[in-house]
């Protein structure tokens, strides 16, 4: 018998394609337009092989020990020190919020303008901000049958833009590919690597091996890919990155508006949950539903009032701290079997946290072909492997 509170690998795979299918993932595909066709193609599916690869690795730490994401941090940082993750998270999780609901409102203003003349930005984000707080407000159940009802009905719209799009679009393997390969795989591996601090907030509740890493990974790696490919086809067409005008262009009208819609609404819905279940890291007792609410309310006050242009640097900032933090995890629990959750805090990890931010910072403007994400990965595992053997080798010796 099912238990009300798992997820089937049809749950998860829908989940995570709804994450994978936005408008946020379109926009940054077609930033890849001046790789050209081989080129852009060929950094979309290697970057997004890697990075999703590595956020399923995550989100198996989740089934195996039952936990949710921050939860799981507590295996290489401690409790206390999982509260710091957790306060970063909560941070960069309403700050993406904000983002996704005034990025959408705007995109559908625009159709909106074009299809009925009405122009307002404000209703619109609001909109979206109810919409998020009545699929949080569910329940368990509610949620699972909303969501997939939803992305079932994306799946099959995003199949027409598709077929839309590429009947206008002429033959563009001609076109010429100036940009730089190692951009391209860095904007397709972050992506997925950004989704690191919720995928255990739902295999977790996986009910199989099978289905807590093949359906995230199926359904992550197919949506963002297929989105990615739309978003660089039509800025290499169009010349410009933006998809609420190339979804116009097609003449898409009410499918374009379901799309940016229903896609906004999935999406973000699993930031003010994730918000939520990091709140609950830190105060046990608040309730899920009514934290997620609040974040949703939150997100959508700082999308109305808060200049966002300024606000994202502040979120890659944060956002920093996710690809040490993923390799300092994977590190731990697979190949050291470290386990600090009985600890305050772990100095070893905090050590190699901070120490691998400033090298991702380091080696930033460098153009590397793996970009700066891979690279500050790899230099994590090596520096925190080195770490923890020498800490445990110092305490060795002084205990004796």
């Amino acid at each position: 018998m099912e238990s009300k509170q798992s997820l089937t690998s049809a749950n998860l795979f829908f989940l995570w394609f709804g994450a994978a299918v936005s408008v946020a993932e379109i926009l940054t595909g077609g930033y890849l337009a001046d790789l050209g066709v081989s080129k852009g193609l060929w950094a979309i599916i290697l970057g997004h092989l890697a990075g999703t690869a590595l956020l399923v690795s995550a989100g198996m730490i989740g089934f195996k020990e039952r936990l949710p994401s921050i939860m799981s941090t507590r295996i290489s940082f401690g409790k206390q020190g999982s509260y710091l993750i957790s306060v970063i998270n909560i941070l960069q999780l309403i700050g993406w919020t904000a983002i996704m609901i005034i990025e959408g409102g705007r995109a559908i203003n625009v159709v909106t303008s074009s299809l009925w003349s009405f122009d307002n930005i404000v209703a619109q984000s609001v909109i979206m901000g109810l919409l998020i707080g009545i699929w949080v407000i569910s329940g368990f159940q509610g949620f699972k049958k909303l969501n997939m009802a939803a992305v079932f009905l994306l799946l099959i719209l995003t199949i027409v833009m598709t077929v839309v799009i590429f009947r206008q679009t002429p033959d563009l393997t001609i076109v010429k590919s100036p940009g730089f390969f190692g951009t391209g795989f860095e904007l397709s591996i972050i992506m997925p690597i950004s989704w690191f601090p919720l995928i255990a907030d739902y295999t977790s509740l996986s009910e199989s091996k099978k289905g807590a890493w093949i359906a995230p990974f199926a359904g992550y790696f197919t949506g963002s890919c297929w989105m990615y490919g739309i978003g660089m086809f039509g800025g290499i067409y169009s010349g410009s990155p933006d998809p609420t005008g190339m979804m116009l262009a097609a003449n898409l009208g009410i499918i374009a508006l379901m799309i940016i819609g229903l896609s906004t609404v999935t999406t973000t819905f699993l930031d003010v949950h994730s918000a939520a279940i990091s709140l609950l890291n830190i105060f046990p007792r608040i309730k899920r539903g009514l934290a997620g609410a609040v974040f949703a309310l939150l997100g959508t006050l700082l999308a109305i009032f808060f200049p966002m242009e300024q606000y994202t640097s502040f979120l890659y900032i944060l956002g920093s701290v996710f690809s040490p933090l993923i390799s300092i995890l994977l590190t731990d629990y697979f190949i050291l079997k470290t386990d600090s959750r009985n600890k305050k805090a772990d100095p070893v990890a905090m050590a190699s946290l901070a120490a691998c931010i400033i090298f991702y910072y380091f080696i930033h403007p460098f153009q590397l072909m793996t970009g700066p994400t891979l690279a500050t990965i790899l230099f994590t595992f090596v520096l925190h492997y080195f770490f923890r053997k020498l800490f445990s080798s110092i305490t060795r010796k002084s205990d004796t």
